[in-house]
Parts: structure tokens; C-alpha cells; sequence
């Protein structure tokens, strides 16, 4: 990634004058607890050494300007559009929730550069959209709270992009430190911001198979999830009572293999966390494990490359390996023995041709 000042110079060969305020946000892996911020669970995330980074200057009259380095053109959008189903609309959205939050008065010119691939689990949709916000707060000298921030970054997914995601995503790139995980509450957003124990090593390596949660697949595991709790009358699939859970059987069948992975996922959070505390890295490595299992199997939501992905990383000696994030594809997260991560890496990336390290270690 480039200097503020290079970022700085970027924006004004572009846009002929100064970006009034810019800002870096950390992409993230998700090390145990897929599917369940929208549930009411406790997710585990970490943030990834890769960033997105904004610089932004508010402008006159009601134009949106957005440029992004990994594009030639610049994308030109009036205030108040709805959405065009194109990378900018993320942008877009963020600068639209900033103007309703006073944050941003007119239209704004805004410069992008990211290091956090696309289409990987890394979140890169809500580093942008956070780093956005945090930029507008800056230039229109407001104070940002960093929660706060994140349920607003969590509107623009809901409200704007059509996208029904929960919330660990934009706590985890408003509020993971180098070296740490947040252990979070989904349900009250309450937190604990956990050390990983230094023999451990978080290794994000890319699959190879490129992810789209706008294809509908995540949409689905999302209702079938909210099917679940109309029938079992609750709005948090993870806190079910003894009753609700003697009716889990009685579900349709993937309605009841939701719900199964759902339930379980929660209980292996809480277990996670309590392992990473007290650097139990073997039980919080066989936690690792189950999850997946429970991800592949019960909310059917890897695919058959991961699968073999994930065989072969255990083959190989690591410790534990999952698939992070949405789902379908895109990064697995493995844990190594912190001594071993490198040529750990180089040796899996030779066997397994198209995979490529993200991240590693989670620092």
C-alpha cells in the first residue's frame, strides 16, 4: 500500500485538487463463527494486514466522483440514485448515509486503493464502506464512534446494497487490532478484545474459488436461517430454550440442518474463545475443525475445492483449517504453530496450484 502522502497525490493527479481527509481500514478473517451475527451468536474475527484506503474531499453541488485504483475511469453519480448493481455502490451508499448523518452536506470526490482482495471473505465491501464513513466524520470534524460507525456501515449493506449481512463484519474492521481477537456479541454488541498467543499462528490463504454473495446463495442461508426462527417463534437462532430445541426435529429437513449448524456454531464460539484465552491452541484448533465440518456439511455452504482445500491443509500437518467468511468459496483460515508458518505456507501453495497467501500470520 502507498504513503498518505502518495495516497494524497493519487487523489489530487485525478481529481486537480486536495482530498480534505483520508482513512485506512483493515480487511478481516473470521477465525470461528460463520453465519450466526445475524442469529445472535459470538463471533471470533481478526484483522488481516491488508487495507482499503479512502482519501475524500467534500465538494460543490450534488455529484459523487469515485475513482479506484484498480480502475481506469472514473464513475460519475448524482446524490440521491439508487443503486446501478456495480462496484461503486458501495461507495455510493456510504456517501448517502453520511449525508443523512450531516457527516457530508453536497457531493464529495472520493480516491480508493485496496490491497484486500476481492471476493475472498476479507470484507473488503465493509472496510470500504468504513473507511468512507470515518473519512466524512474527519473532513465534517465529527466525532465517530466506532459501534456506531459499524451499525451504519452494517444500514448501508441492509438498506442500500440489498446485501441482509450481520453486524461482526464492520465491528471487526472498525475495531480488530494487530495481533488481536474480538470476541463479540452479536446480540448486544458488547466485546473482549482477546491476545493471540504468540505460538500461534493464523495462516488466510485463498482458495482459488472467487466467492459472490450477490449471486443469492448467501440471500438464501439468510432466510432459510429467518425461516427457522418464525417456526421455532424466536429472533435469535443461537439462544434457543430447552423447548425450542426439542422442536429443532421437528423442522424441515434443511430447515433442521440450519439450525443444527447454527446452534452448534455459537457453543463452539464460546468454547473458542475460552481455549484462545487460556492458549489451549489444540482444542482451539479441533473447534476449527468441527466448524467447518458443520459449515460443508450441515449449512452446506462451502463447495467441493474447499473441501479437498481443507483435507489437504490437516494432511499437511496444520493444526486446524475452516472456511472463512460468507461462504462458497473465496480464503480458508488455518491455524500453524507459529515457528512453522512460513514454509508451512510455501510448501501448501506449491502442492495446491491457484491458492495464494492473503494474510499470515492475522497481525
Amino acid at each position: 500500500m502507498t504513503s498518505d502522502k502518495a495516497l494524497e497525490t493519487a487523489f489530487t493527479r485525478v481529481f486537480d485538487h486536495g482530498p480534505d481527509a483520508s482513512c485506512e481500514v483493515p480487511g478481516r478473517t473470521n477465525l470461528i463463527g460463520e453465519h450466526i451475527d445475524y442469529n445472535g451468536g459470538t463471533v471470533l474475527p481478526a484483522a488481516l494486514d491488508r487495507h482499503v484506503r479512502v482519501a475524500l474531499s467534500a465538494t460543490d453541488g450534488d455529484t459523487y466522483r469515485i475513482r479506484s485504483a484498480k480502475f481506469d475511469d472514473v464513475v460519475v453519480r448524482n446524490a440521491g440514485t439508487s443503486k446501478q448493481d456495480d462496484w461503486a455502490d458501495y461507495a455510493v451508499g456510504a456517501l448517502e448515509k453520511a449525508r443523512s448523518l450531516c457527516w457530508l452536506e453536497s457531493g464529495a470526490d472520493i480516491y480508493i486503493e485496496s490491497d484486500v482482495p476481492d471476493g475472498a471473505g476479507a470484507s473488503t465491501s465493509a472496510a470500504l464502506i468504513t473507511a468512507i464513513l470515518n473519512a466524512c466524520a474527519v473532513a465534517s470534524k465529527k466525532t465517530a464512534d466506532p459501534v456506531a460507525v459499524a451499525q451504519y456501515a452494517r444500514a448501508v449493506e441492509n438498506d442500500y446494497i440489498g446485501m441482509p449481512c450481520g453486524i461482526m463484519d464492520q465491528m471487526a474492521v472498525g475495531l480488530a487490532k494487530p495481533g488481536k481477537a474480538l470476541a463479540l456479541n452479536t446480540k448486544d454488541l458488547s466485546y473482549d478484545v482477546i491476545d493471540i498467543p504468540d505460538s500461534w499462528a493464523f495462516l488466510t490463504i485463498h482458495s482459488g474459488v472467487r466467492r459472490e454473495l450477490a449471486d443469492g446463495r448467501y440471500k438464501a442461508r439468510f432466510e432459510e436461517c429467518q425461516q427457522a426462527c418464525e417456526q421455532l417463534g424466536t429472533d435469535t437462532l443461537c439462544l434457543l430454550n430447552e423447548a425450542q430445541l426439542n422442536t429443532v426435529e421437528s423442522l424441515p429437513h434443511s430447515l433442521k440442518k440450519r439450525t443444527r449448524h447454527v446452534v452448534s456454531e455459537h457453543r463452539r464460539t464460546l468454547r473458542a474463545v475460552e481455549a484462545m484465552k487460556t492458549a489451549d491452541r489444540d482444542k482451539f484448533a479441533d473447534l476449527m475443525n468441527a466448524s467447518h465440518r458443520s459449515y460443508s456439511e450441515d449449512f452446506e455452504a462451502s463447495t467441493p475445492e474447499v473441501d479437498t482445500l481443507v483435507s489437504a491443509a490437516l494432511e499437511q500437518g496444520a493444526l486446524g483449517a475452516r472456511l472463512t467468511g460468507g461462504g462458497f468459496g473465496g480464503c480458508l483460515v488455518i491455524l500453524v504453530p507459529a515457528d512453522q508458518q512460513d514454509s508451512w505456507a510455501q510448501s501448501f501453495i506449491a502442492n495446491n496450484p491457484g491458492t495464494w497467501l492473503v494474510s499470515g500470520p492475522v497481525a
